[in-house]
């Protein structure tokens, strides 16, 4: 009987342990959510903002309307940390989660106390011509040639292909 409580705490989301364990989130989940939906934005933005909030409520053990701006400067800190670079998307979605949230929540003090994260300015991966050639006749269907090649030659992303 244990055993089977334990594997379903495994199996929760982080995002269901925090409505389940802390006070509240559930309601702050349910606003995000509609103002995501409002909003026209992607289902991920939602799912990786929702993500880093609960963590952050999970580790505080309240909601982030109720974390002093210190202790949330610990907490990115750490997170900084932990990464070899603070560039990185943890760090990222942490810190655009709580400003998202902050800006829903009407608390635009506590948006101008979070870091700010500076864009890499990184020129893109250009292929010389045996790369390319390499590349162009890797498949084995024509189409498949065809397809790669305009994708590349055009920049296009799979998706932007794919339509």
């Amino acid at each position: 009987m244990e055993t089977q409580s334990k594997q379903r705490k495994k199996s929760f989301t982080i995002v269901e342990q925090a409505i389940h364990q802390v006070r509240g989130f559930r309601n702050l989940y349910q606003e995000l959510d509609d103002k995501v939906r409002l909003s026209g934005q992607s289902p991920s933005t939602l799912n990786n903002y929702a993500r880093k909030l609960a963590q952050l409520s999970l580790h505080f053990g309240k909601l982030p309307q109720h974390i002093s701006g210190k202790e949330i400067n610990k907490y990115l800190a750490s997170l900084a940390r932990q990464s070899k670079t603070p560039s990185l998307s943890d760090f990222k979605f942490a810190v655009y989660g709580l400003r998202y949230c902050y800006r829903l929540l009407g608390l635009n003090d506590k948006i101008v106390q979070l870091p700010s994260i500076k864009h890499d300015n990184k020129l893109p991966v250009v292929l010389n011509y045996q790369e390319c050639k390499a590349l162009f006749n890797a498949p084995e269907l024509l189409k498949h040639r065809v397809l790669l090649s305009l994708m590349y030659s055009a920049g296009l992303r799979a998706r932007e292909a794919s339509r």
